[in-house]
């Protein structure tokens, strides 16, 4: 570092050589978080399924209770459906299955996330079901179980 003495005051300033080097050491820094950072988002942005996923099993409940049956369809409006077209945020696309579609005697549902949407690099969490009984799972884009890693 250079000392410059102007008016009696001594001033300090930077050399190229050390500008350069902050800058080199910035960059690493920020190729390193940025990776980090776009997991963590990716992993926030996972709780648009999972908690829609709650959310249509107690409205579903309380579909059950009111009506007798599940609901078979999600996008109908009350009282034939839930009235539900996606996902609060929209990463995620829902899917309703009725089983024993008579009765309605119970029901899965699964969100996957949008091919077109931001979570569609979420290799590890493409894909979260849950059914009546309350089960759980997940699946990564090759179908392999994931559940333990991506329900909260």
């Amino acid at each position: 570092m250079k000392l410059r003495k102007k008016r009696g005051r001594a001033l300090s300033g930077f050399s190229l050589t050390e500008l350069l080097v902050a800058l080199a050491i910035l960059a690493l820094l920020a190729a390193a978080a940025v990776p980090l950072w776009q997991r963590q988002v990716q992993k926030a942005r996972r709780l648009d399924a999972t908690d829609t996923l709650m959310r249509i099993a107690v409205l579903q409940e309380r579909f059950y209770f009111e009506n007798g049956r599940y609901a078979s369809d999600l996008a109908a409006p009350p009282p034939t459906g839930l009235g539900i077209t996606g996902t609060e945020r929209n990463y995620y696309r829902l899917q309703l299955q009725a089983i024993d579609t008579d009765a309605a005697a119970s029901f899965s549902l699964t969100a996957t996330a949008d091919p077109n949407g931001p979570q569609a690099s979420d290799e590890q969490c493409h894909e979260f079901s849950l059914d009546s009984t309350g089960h759980r799972t997940s699946e990564n884009a090759s179908g392999e179980d994931t559940t333990t890693t991506c329900w909260p």
